[in-house]
């Protein structure tokens, strides 16, 4: 029983359809967390606007992304688009749409908190250098954002990576939907082969998520000191 699990976890991984539906998971992650990056630098930026208004729109918006789960926000975009506004999104696309509208909100606040803790110093020196607002912000506020932001990012990328896990909810083929495809066509013939399957796939998000973590305790270490 053993050796035909293996069997069936190797018929798998040799027809590459689970390293296509990892691709799949990698480039949703990736895709979504670039217009996250993008929308979240503007969103943190404006979320520091004093503004009473602007602050109220910006915590409401947070708040529905915290509140909401990711799944819900899936189906109201997935099937809410095809049914109330007439677009049929493909999964992939609805799926995008979720997770930059989820990152940019997790990177809107990161943004803020880290703009937030530059000390008021920071903009005076560059205003008595003769710099206008733009260049102290390009020159000197954006290099230190970034550094206190980069092991924020890249645990928000482990995150969505993992996340991107509930898309095959709404049909679209990413890993875990490929192993649910190879167990159900070895449903029969082999009992156990979800126990060899969905380790693999635990493997497969193993050595993605991996690097990233340690790259963001490598990152917060080397910019705490």
């Amino acid at each position: 029983m053993q050796n035909m699990g293996i069997e069936v976890l190797f018929k798998g991984i040799n027809s590459l359809r689970l390293w296509q539906g990892l691709w799949v998971t990698i480039r949703i992650a990736l895709i979504s967390m670039v217009f996250s990056i993008i929308l979240g630098f503007l969103l943190g930026m404006v979320m520091n606007i004093p503004n009473k208004i602007i602050k109220f729109i910006c915590r409401i918006y947070l708040e529905i992304v915290r509140i909401m789960p990711q799944l819900v926000l899936l189906f109201l975009v997935y099937f809410g688009a095809a049914k109330h506004l007439g677009m049929n999104l493909s999964g992939e696309t609805a799926a995008v749409i979720v997770f930059t509208f989820w990152g940019t909100a997790e990177m809107g606040d990161l943004v803020r908190s880290a703009l937030i803790s530059i000390p008021k110093h920071q903009y005076d020196s560059g205003y008595g250098l003769g710099l206008n607002k733009w260049q102290v912000y390009l020159y000197i506020i954006l290099p230190q954002t970034i550094r206190r932001l980069l092991p924020s990012a890249v645990n928000l990328l482990t995150r969505m990576i993992k996340t991107t896990s509930l898309v095959a909810l709404i049909g679209v083929v990413e890993v875990l939907k490929v192993g649910k495809q190879i167990i159900d066509a070895s449903r029969y013939t082999n009992p156990t082969a979800a126990l060899w399957v969905y380790g693999a796939a635990f493997f497969m998000y193993f050595i993605i998520c991996f690097p990233f973590s340690r790259l963001s305790r490598v990152l917060e270490k080397k910019f705490a000191d």
